[in-house]
């Protein structure tokens, strides 16, 4: 008689692994709060309905050594971030206006801003937080006008950005350990 049994497991931080651990993130809720000094420590009260642009990319170096013959060398080069675009509800809260006018004017364009998303679960917890630094904003977009669509008005700002970091929270990682495992065994009798 042959039997093969095979098993998977999967532990991180020090802690069980459940599939009830593995939630999905929503992307509906959500806040963000964005600082710039001298223009407001909270611009427009986290009031945006859209928010894109949160990504960083390698860009690979590649390098062909003399002699190796099996292909070239992949190496990490500099790392480059996204454009972050949000859209909101345009309401009488002009401070994405104060803070573009600020750094238009001559003498301005240093004025950065700091600029933090925080992704929200259905009980109000906070899962992850992103945490822009040195935001620069690039474009401000006044909403169309139509007499009959009767839509509401919808401002754009895109936000340059010069690092990106990912702070997770405590109830989304598993037990506050830093590492991870796999383990596979395999076993096969006849």
């Amino acid at each position: 008689m042959a039997s093969i049994s095979i098993g998977l497991g999967v532990g991180g931080g020090g802690s069980s692994f459940t599939p009830t651990d593995v939630r999905p993130f929503t992307t509906f809720n959500f806040l963000v709060e964005i600082g710039v000094s001298g223009v407001s420590n909270t611009i427009c009260s986290a009031a945006f309905s859209d928010v894109d642009g949160l990504e960083m990319s390698i860009e690979p170096k590649t390098i062909r050594e003399g002699g190796r013959n099996t292909g070239p060398v992949h190496m990490a080069g500099g790392v480059g971030y996204g454009q972050l675009s949000l859209k909101r509800g345009m309401t009488a809260n002009f401070d994405l206006w104060s803070w573009f006018e600020a750094v238009a004017t001559p003498g301005g364009g240093g004025l950065r801003g700091s600029a933090t998303i925080v992704m929200v679960a259905g009980d109000g917890s906070t899962q992850a937080q992103f945490q822009l630094t040195n935001c620069l904003p690039i474009k401000l977009k006044a909403p169309a006008l139509n007499a009959k669509d009767g839509l509401i008005a919808i401002e754009e700002m895109s936000i340059l950005y010069e690092s990106m970091t990912l702070v997770q929270s405590s109830s989304s990682s598993s037990g506050g350990g830093s590492g991870a495992g796999i383990g596979i065994g395999v076993s096969v009798s006849i």
